[in-house]
């Protein structure tokens, strides 16, 4: 069922897209997009707790998914099954479930949130659906991967909240 719903998007492509998607999809290779806006996060005064959330949420997130979910689940990715589809990216190396892109995107946007940052957990959003988007687009998830990335990214998100304010508990006492 689910690489019949890729075969279909596979069917949406189009020259633009060939070239748009990818380069969307590498904004959220290894995190990196997330682990920048973190990083000048926390170098700004203002907003250093919320970079320490999404510091503590990305962390959470590549221990829980890449670390521990993916090992275990060990699932096969899509275009490992169709074989003739044309990849449009480097084959990914790891396992497919969950989607890490995502996951990691869920994870800093549930931070933002949870942070209060009203106005960047919206365009964070936006991005983060645009790369969850993209990992079906170029046939390297499913869409139970996606779902999957939303769930443990947004779980991630919130335990690097809690972390954060339970330190910030114990450093009050």
């Amino acid at each position: 069922m689910e690489i019949h719903i890729l075969d279909m998007i596979q069917n949406l492509r189009t020259p633009i897209g060939d070239v748009v998607v990818p380069l969307i999809t590498r904004l959220g290779d290894a995190g990196i997009i997330w682990i920048i806006l973190t990083v000048l996060l926390l170098i700004i005064p203002k907003t250093r707790k919320t970079g320490g959330i999404m510091m503590a949420a990305l962390l959470v997130d590549v221990l829980l998914c890449n670390v521990l979910i993916k090992n275990l689940v060990a699932r096969t990715r899509p275009f490992d099954v169709n074989t003739a589809v044309q990849l449009l990216v480097a084959k990914p190396r790891d396992y497919s479930f969950p989607s890490g892109h995502t996951a990691a995107s869920f994870a800093s946007v549930t931070a933002l949130y949870l942070a209060g940052e009203k106005k960047m957990w919206k365009a964070a959003l936006v991005l983060a659906v645009l790369i969850a988007l993209s990992r079906l687009y170029l046939y390297v998830h499913y869409p139970t991967d996606i779902i999957g990335g939303v769930v443990f990214g947004s779980l991630s998100g919130y335990l690097g909240y809690k972390i954060v304010e339970w330190i910030q508990k114990k450093k009050i006492k």
